[in-house]
């Protein structure tokens, strides 16, 4: 355990949580993925299958751990799951959110086009991404990276007048 705290850089045991809530959550998407894809052959082999991918996404991660920590401005090495954990609680929470507003607005597949309908969402769950972003952000303690990083989304998008 005193490896694991010290390749992460974490002080304090709280900080566990993180890296435990990272493994839970390749563990829950490892496993729907699998059930997605071979439940039709058994329980066993939905298992087996999820086993092998929650090794094969954890070393990606780890691999895109490795190039980002020398992109990314953070204190500790453990702040990167909490980063990834924010990144992947805002691209769900947006969807989520953006389902309704486009039903509210009366936005349909059967009364537009496919294609204008999925551009709509997009662009609606894109909106609400950006503000989902920041305020996770916030809550997990790390409003500065975010703030920095919507900054710099927002000048991509042309829109920098908006937060100079």
């Amino acid at each position: 355990m005193e490896k694991f705290k010290k390749r992460w850089e974490i002080t304090q045991d709280w900080q566990l949580l993180f890296p435990f809530l990272g493994i839970i959550a390749l563990a829950y998407t490892s496993y729907k993925i699998s059930n997605a894809v071979i439940s039709k052959f058994g329980v066993i082999a939905t298992v087996i299958f999820a086993a092998a991918l929650f090794f094969v996404l954890l070393k990606f991660i780890l691999f895109l751990f490795k190039k980002l920590e020398k992109k990314w401005i953070l204190d500790q090495k453990w702040e990167m799951i909490r980063v990834f954990i924010v990144f992947a609680i805002t691209g769900s929470s947006s969807m989520f959110i953006g389902r309704p507003i486009i039903k509210l607005i009366g936005i349909t597949k059967e009364n537009l086009n496919p294609f204008i309908y999925w551009v709509l969402f997009i662009i609606i769950g894109l909106i609400f991404y950006q503000i989902l972003l920041v305020i996770f952000g916030w809550l997990f303690g790390q409003f500065q990276f975010f703030w920095n990083f919507e900054k710099k989304m927002l000048r991509r998008f042309g829109l920098s007048r908006f937060i100079d």
